[in-house]
């Protein structure tokens, strides 16, 4: 058995995690770490209601499971919320990392750790692996920062940059932005929708399958996963509208400069995919297919 410590269980990606592996029970022991209740829906695996920014309680907990991976899909992910709460956005985003891999040298654990395309300032897109980042905001800062952690320890691990992550899980405590479009345009409001950034949304099933080929492959390194297609986010919000047969006319375009955002965001990410399929054989696809594979999850 293959024990899997999985933190932000309760998350949408920890969520679509367990639920994958869990399709092999004779192959993964799964541990789910999260705040509060289980709300994943399910029973059948091993939770443990936990607030991993108590540094004692987590090291304690995974030295008890002696893991051989941990996926650590915990972080503070709210760009604006980090700009203003940098003290929380470091222990949750940074500091947990430490104390992860504080434990992963003494137990020879694999972390499997998910970071973000927010490291890059956005310049020029379409980022390799091994370009050089350049944050904007204090959440892509804080992201590097863990990043750096992994990269200049001796443990083993893999970092999984990914992009505006989307899907639906049981129990959602926040939403996301083929969700929200959805459900607004569904009720008839006006949206606006910024039309000067550009980004590759990823679908959760295809994170959480890129996260199963690591384990199953013993992976390591840093690996960029999201869709194949660079699009505007307003492109992103016409296409969900399009999907699920929405009027677009409830979708207004609006500029970066005149939303007034507290962090800054980068114009135009994506990344280039090569890697990932060829080391990995992740195999992404168009967001247009991956929202209609997502649309009949929900029927």
């Amino acid at each position: 058995m293959i024990k899997i410590v999985i933190t932000g269980s309760n998350g949408l990606l920890g969520q679509s995690l367990v639920n994958l592996l869990l399709k092999d029970k004779e192959k993964y022991a799964v541990f789910g770490f999260s705040r509060g209740k289980n709300r994943s829906g399910r029973n059948d695996f091993n939770f443990t209601s936990i607030d991993i920014t108590k540094k004692d309680e987590l090291q304690s907990k995974l030295h008890a499971i002696k893991p051989d991976f941990i996926v650590n899909t915990a972080a503070m992910t709210q760009v604006d919320a980090c700009e203003n709460n940098k003290e929380a956005c470091d222990v949750l985003n940074v500091e947990v990392v430490k104390w992860i891999t504080d434990v992963a040298a003494n137990l020879n654990m694999h972390i499997i750790h998910i970071s973000t395309d927010f490291i890059f300032d956005g310049i020029k897109g379409f980022y390799k692996e091994t370009d050089i980042p350049n944050p904007l905001s204090y959440y892509g800062l804080s992201k590097l920062k863990s990043e750096e952690i992994l990269q200049n320890s001796k443990v083993t691990f893999t970092i999984l940059r990914t992009i505006l992550v989307y899907g639906k899980v049981f129990d959602m405590s926040r939403t996301n932005i083929v969700l929200w479009v959805k459900q607004m345009l569904e009720e008839g409001k006006e949206i606006t929708v910024v039309n000067d950034q550009y980004r590759m949304p990823t679908y959760v099933e295809d994170l959480a399958l890129a996260c199963k080929l690591v384990i199953d492959n013993k992976v390591q390194g840093v690996f960029n996963i999201s869709s194949d297609t660079l699009l505007s986010i307003l492109d992103i919000a016409h296409q969900i509208a399009e999907t699920f047969h929405l009027d677009k006319k409830l979708i207004k375009p609006i500029s970066t400069s005149e939303l007034n955002q507290t962090a800054i965001r980068p114009p135009k990410t994506g990344f280039d995919l090569t890697k990932s399929k060829s080391i990995l054989n992740f195999k992404p696809s168009p967001f247009k297919e991956d929202l209609q594979r997502f649309k009949e999850t929900l029927i």
